[in-house]
């Protein structure tokens, strides 16, 4: 979704990827529904997919060590669950890249899980995550819980990509967790959408915003775009 209202807003994205030229892919059960049909992706987020991987930039892809951050007016890092995201949140070399980019200020948005890969990256000056002294969210553990305790008995760990929940690791990351982190209205089922953003939820911090879960993902795109447009140090 947010590639689609980045694009027709007029912005080029660029995908990178651990290897250039690798076509990425959606975790396929949210295409055809988690369990049973359900608790997939939405028809929408799922047409905005499929002209995604119609776009040239989808089998273009940049590999993470090539990328130069200088190059790039902003970064957004998405979210997803299940053990194929490891690759994505564990690797030191994307982190790596995220720091630089992190270090120049420009605006940076990250959702659900995409949270993780902030709070695992170093500040180089301080020895802390990035995020250490910002406000932010993730994935709420209530959500990761539910949704895992629900499909466990015929998925097993497909919901659970690591041992420790995403919020929990993210607030370990924060100076003052208390303070800084920002769980949002519960909500298990209800979306944003196009024209609603009622049961959204993103937080903000400077040229930073970050957001829980595929329900947030309009409202989270529209603040992302307006870091774009803002002018440079706002």
């Amino acid at each position: 979704m947010p590639w689609r209202l980045l694009t027709d807003a007029g912005h080029e994205v660029v995908l990178a990827t651990e290897r250039a030229g690798t076509r990425p892919a959606a975790d396929p059960r949210l295409l055809t529904g988690v369990l049973f049909g359900q608790l997939g992706a939405e028809d929408e987020p799922k047409r905005f997919y499929q002209q995604l991987t119609e776009a040239p930039e989808f089998g273009a892809t940049v590999a993470w060590a090539d990328v130069d951050v200088t190059g790039f007016d902003g970064l957004l890092l998405p979210g997803g669950h299940a053990p194929g995201m490891r690759q994505y949140l564990g690797s030191a070399q994307l982190r790596a890249k995220v720091g630089e980019f992190w270090a120049l200020g420009r605006p940076v948005g990250a959702i659900c899980h995409g949270v993780l890969v902030l709070a695992r990256t170093q500040d180089p000056a301080t020895g802390c995550s990035v995020l250490a002294g910002r406000r932010t969210t993730c994935l709420p553990k209530y959500m990761e819980r539910t949704a895992y305790l629900t499909t466990a008995w015929r998925l097993g760990r497909y919901y659970r990509t690591y041992p420790a929940y995403v919020e929990d690791e993210v607030r370990v990351a924060l100076d003052d967790p208390s303070t800084q982190f920002e769980r949002g209205p519960r909500e298990l089922t209800r979306r944003g959408t196009a024209s609603d953003d009622t049961h959204a939820f993103v937080v903000e911090d400077g040229g930073y915003v970050s957001a829980r879960w595929p329900g947030d993902a309009y409202l989270f795109a529209r603040r992302y775009l307006d870091l774009l447009r803002a002018p440079a140090g706002a």
